[in-house]
């Protein structure tokens, strides 16, 4: 299974539109994983109809759209947590896995936002990614997402980056 993981899309406030070789993986995916900061009901609207389908959650600049904080989805054999990860940079990295261990156990996978940096690294034996922001909103350098593959259990990532 594909799977397209993005976050921070930051549209209208940081950025017109997600951009178009990001559109094309999101489309691409059979799933995607959201984590939050979509910034306007338009872009949950855009994400939604790009997409095959869709595990999101709100970010902390997101309207009342009706996304949780938390969700969980399995996928490929592979059970996943997606947080956006509100709350300052120190201690981000036990938030998440503390929240993912809460939701999910030890082995889920934990996706999550909030700091516009990619991520791929273990905390408290559970893994966690942050795709970064997909429109290069600030502190972020440039637009970055990841895609993964999962199949029987087994997760491959790979960083995409504009």
């Amino acid at each position: 299974m594909e799977i397209a993981i993005v976050s921070d899309t930051h549209v209208p406030s940081r950025a017109r539109r997600i951009p178009d070789p990001f559109r094309e993986r999101i489309r691409a995916a059979d799933h995607v994983l959201h984590a939050g900061d979509f910034d306007a009901e338009s872009t949950v609207a855009d994400v939604r109809d790009l997409a095959d389908t869709l595990t999101a959650v709100r970010g902390n600049t997101d309207p009342a759209v009706g996304l949780p904080e938390v969700a969980t989805v399995e996928l490929g054999g592979v059970s996943f947590v997606v947080t956006h990860g509100t709350g300052s940079k120190r201690g981000y990295e036990d938030r998440v896995a503390r929240l993912v261990r809460e939701h999910g156990g030890t082995d889920a996978v934990g996706i999550s936002g909030h700091t516009h940096e990619v991520l791929d690294t273990t905390r408290g034996g559970v893994r966690l990614l942050n795709p970064g922001s997909a429109t290069a909103a600030s502190p972020a350098t440039s637009a970055t997402m990841l895609t993964a593959t999962a199949a029987d259990g087994d997760l491959t990532v790979r960083r995409h980056e504009l």
